[in-house]
Order: structure tokens, then C-alpha cells, then sequence
């Protein structure tokens, strides 16, 4: 029986005449409880749940701009106005959905309460320096809302989180090329993962399981050339030690 029936039978005229009314009016109290409580003790936990989300603007790089927001369950998303080639048109803007790995949730949480959720000064003020984009770092949960807005943070963990977004970016980035070239031109995918190699050799990607989808299509796809689909395998053996 939902709560509007609950209320009809006991609002009526019969009830409330009845010498059992009192005990009836709490039972229509501890029914509205319970029915409220089912829609909102889900919201509670929802909000609950930290997010810290880091947004990333420079005119003139690719991308020029991009969100990504990571929960503390893991589940991440992801959002960017990068281009397919230099050469081509702004297009659609890209979205990608993903869960990070145990270890990289671990670890974001953690620079984040080192950085102390980015509560007071977190730029460095020193206008001497090259500009890299401006940064924002925000968390949220229950309790806190807190922001920072940056272009070059001296803080370790704030240093450490912005070098590891924007090495999820790049990785995130080769995976919708790579997807665009496996569809429309695969030709183009040696010089992609050629590329995707040197990035990786020097430190610039984290997460390649985050793309292990495409590259798995790759490598399973015997449209492809042998020499692309075993370059698409090592990321993934790459990807699969990371995560070990």
C-alpha cells in the first residue's frame, strides 16, 4: 500500500471518531516517514560520494579544453573539445564515461587530502613564469565544496594531481583518434600509436586501460596491419601490468 492510500484510509471520517485515533494518527506519521525516507535516503548517499573534478583552459593547445571529473566509487568521466587531426575542424565535442583503477581512485583521494581539498593558496602568484593553461581543481562531498583556480601550483600533491590529469587527457585523447582512424582511416593508425608509444616511454599517459576497449578492437581486427594490431597488443600487456 503506497502513502496516499495509507492517508485516505486513515483520514477518513470513521477513523477519525474512532477512540483509536491517536494511535492511528502516529501510524499515518511513522507511514510518511518511511515512504519519504526510500526517495530520500538514496539522494544522501548520492551526495555523500566525493567527487574532485579538474577542468583544464589554454587557447591555441589541442585541447584548448577539457573536464574531468572523478567519483569516489571510481566511475569518471570525461569531456574535451580536442580536434582529430591538427589539421581538421573543431567538431563535435567528445565524451567519455570510464572507471579508473583501484590504485588511481587510491591515490587521487589521496593527493586530494594532502592538498587539504584545495582550501587557501595554491598558486604559486609568480608572474615570471611561462603560461601552461589555467587549472581547476574542485571537491565536493557532504561537507565540503571547495575550488582552487590556478596556473602553477608549487604544492606537491597539487603538482602531482594536474601532471596526472593531464596525462589521463592525453590518454584519453589517443583513444578517440585511434577509434576515428580504426572506423574511417586506418591507414592512420601506425603514426597514431608510434606517437602513443613515445608519449607513453616518457611518462605522458596513465590509465591505458581506461582505452583497452579500442585497442582490444585493434588487435582482434584482421583488417588491420599486423605490425598496428601487435602495437595495439603491447599496450594492452602495458596496460594489464599497470593494473596488477
Amino acid at each position: 500500500m503506497g502513502l496516499g492510500e495509507v492517508e485516505a484510509v486513515i483520514s477518513t471520517a470513521g477513523f477519525w471518531h474512532n477512540p483509536y485515533y491517536m494511535l492511528l494518527g502516529k501510524l499515518q506519521s511513522v507511514a510518511r516517514a518511511f515512504v519519504v525516507s526510500g526517495f530520500l535516503l538514496p539522494a544522501l548517499a548520492q551526495q555523500s560520494t566525493p567527487v574532485v573534478t579538474f577542468t583544464f583552459d589554454f587557447p591555441g593547445s589541442d585541447p584548448d579544453h577539457y573536464v574531468i571529473s572523478v567519483s569516489g566509487d571510481g566511475s569518471a568521466s570525461y569531456g574535451s573539445d580536442g580536434k582529430l587531426s591538427p589539421e581538421s575542424a573543431p567538431g563535435e565535442p567528445y565524451h567519455a564515461d570510464f572507471t579508473l583503477s583501484q590504485a588511481a581512485r587510491t591515490r587521487v583521494f589521496d593527493l586530494v587530502k594532502r592538498a587539504h581539498y584545495f582550501e587557501g593558496q595554491i598558486d604559486t602568484k609568480n608572474k615570471n613564469l611561462a603560461f601552461t593553461g589555467t587549472k581547476t581543481l574542485t571537491y565536493k562531498d557532504a561537507q565540503k565544496s571547495t575550488q582552487a583556480t590556478f596556473g602553477y601550483s608549487p604544492l606537491p600533491p597539487v603538482h602531482e594531481l594536474t601532471a596526472f590529469f593531464q596525462a589521463l587527457s592525453a590518454t584519453l585523447e589517443f583513444g578517440h583518434r585511434l577509434d576515428y582512424y580504426l572506423r574511417y582511416q586506418k591507414l592512420a593508425l601506425d603514426e597514431e600509436f608510434k606517437r602513443m608509444e613515445e608519449v607513453s616511454n616518457s611518462g605522458g599517459l596513465a590509465e591505458i586501460s581506461v582505452v583497452a576497449p579500442v585497442l582490444r578492437k585493434i588487435a582482434d581486427d584482421p583488417a588491420v596491419i599486423k605490425l598496428v594490431r601487435a602495437r595495439a597488443q603491447r599496450l594492452l600487456q602495458l596496460a594489464e601490468t599497470a593494473n596488477k
